[in-house]
C-alpha cells in the first residue's frame, strides 16, 4: 500500500482533471458502472464508505472511515485505501491511501467546476475551513490558477492565520491570508468544512461560483437554503446527490433543475449565480486511480488501457 505522499505524487493536478473530464462523460454514457456507494454509521458522528466501480480498463474499491471528531485526537478524518485492479485480468495494480485519493480527486473535481462552469479564470477566492480538504484545494488552486489571491475563514482567526502562514511557504505562487472579515470581490468560494450548518449565508451573486464540498449527509448543509434556491445548480453525480446533498435537499430543490457537470462540459458557461455542490463517486476514484496508474508505469500490464 502507497503512503499519503506516494500516493499524491502520482495524481498531478492538471492530469486529475483531465481524466475526471472523461470520466463524467464516460459515467453519463454508462461506460463506468458504479453502484450508489453504502454508507454506515460508526459511532461519535463518524462513517464508513464503501465505493466501486467497473470500467472497460480498471476496477477499483475505496474502502474509507470518515470520524469528524478526529482532529481533537491528532488523526486524519478520513482514512482507508483505494485497491485498484485491472478490469481484464483481475491483477491487482495498486493499493492507494484512500485519504489522499478522496483529497486530491476532490480538490481536482472542483477544478472540473471552475474550468466549467464560468467563462474566465478566477481571479480571488475564499475557502472555509482549515483542514484536509481545505489544504487539497489550496494545493489544487496553486498547480492549475497560480497568482490567484485566496482567503481563509476557519473557525477560529488562529485557525485561518496557521493555516495561511503554512501555506504561504508551500504556494509560494498563491497570496494566501486570512479572511478578517471577508471580503465581498472574490467569484470563488470553496467551502471545505464538516459542518452541519451553513457557513456560506451571502446571498446568490452573479459572477460568483460556489462549490460546497464538505457535507456528505442528508442532514448537513455548508450554503444557506436561500443562496441555493437563487442559484443555477450542478452536480458531480446525480444518483449520490438525491441520497446525500444536504445542501440541496435541506433547501427543497427541484431535481428537475439540477444537472450534472457532465451536461456543462462543451457548452457555454451558464449565466448568473451558480452553485456547484459535490458529493463523490467511485467513478472518481477510478479516473484517479487512472492517472496514478499511468503515472506509476503499471498501465503496461493492464490490457486494454486506452
Amino acid at each position: 500500500m502507497l503512503s499519503a505522499d506516494a500516493t499524491a505524487a502520482l495524481m498531478p493536478y492538471p492530469a486529475l482533471v483531465d481524466a475526471l473530464r472523461a470520466a463524467a462523460l464516460e459515467m453519463a454514457a454508462g461506460k463506468i458502472h458504479c453502484p450508489q456507494r453504502q454508507v454506515l454509521p460508526m459511532g461519535e458522528g463518524g462513517a464508513v464508505l464503501s465505493m466501486v466501480a467497473v470500467a472497460d480498463d480498471l476496477a477499483v474499491h475505496k474502502l474509507v472511515t470518515v470520524v469528524p471528531g478526529n482532529a481533537a485526537r491528532a488523526l486524519p478524518t478520513v482514512q482507508g485505501q483505494v485497491s485498484v485492479a485491472s478490469s481484464v485480468s483481475g491483477e491487482l495494480l495498486l493499493s492507494l491511501d484512500g485519504a489522499a485519493v478522496t483529497g486530491c480527486r476532490t480538490a481536482a473535481l472542483s477544478m472540473l467546476g471552475v474550468a466549467t462552469l464560468v467563462n474566465a479564470a478566477p481571479r480571488a477566492a475564499r475557502i472555509y475551513g482549515t483542514g484536509i480538504q481545505a489544504h487539497h484545494h489550496v494545493l489544487a488552486l496553486a498547480a492549475l490558477y497560480p497568482r490567484l489571491r485566496v482567503e481563509v475563514v476557519g473557525r477560529t482567526v488562529e485557525a485561518a492565520t496557521r493555516f495561511c502562514a503554512a501555506h504561504a511557504q508551500q504556494c509560494p505562487s498563491l497570496v494566501v491570508a486570512p479572511a478578517v472579515p471577508p471580503g465581498n470581490d472574490v467569484d470563488l468560494v470553496i467551502t471545505c468544512t464538516t459542518s452541519p450548518e451553513p457557513v456560506y449565508r451571502e446571498g446568490a451573486r452573479a459572477h460568483r461560483l460556489v462549490i460546497a464540498v464538505g457535507a456528505y449527509t442528508p442532514q448537513a448543509a455548508e450554503v444557506a437554503a436561500a443562496t441555493v434556491r437563487d442559484s443555477a445548480l450542478y452536480v458531480d453525480d446525480p444518483s449520490n446527490a438525491r441520497a446525500e446533498a444536504g445542501d440541496l435537499l435541506r433547501a427543497g430543490v427541484d431535481w428537475q433543475q439540477v444537472r450534472s457537470i457532465a451536461q456543462a462540459i462543451g457548452v457555454p458557461a451558464p449565466a448568473g449565480p451558480v452553485l456547484y455542490k459535490t458529493v463523490g463517486s467511485a467513478a472518481w476514484d477510478l479516473a484517479a486511480a487512472r492517472v496514478a496508474v499511468a503515472s506509476s508505469g503499471c498501465n503496461k500490464s493492464v490490457m486494454g488501457h486506452r
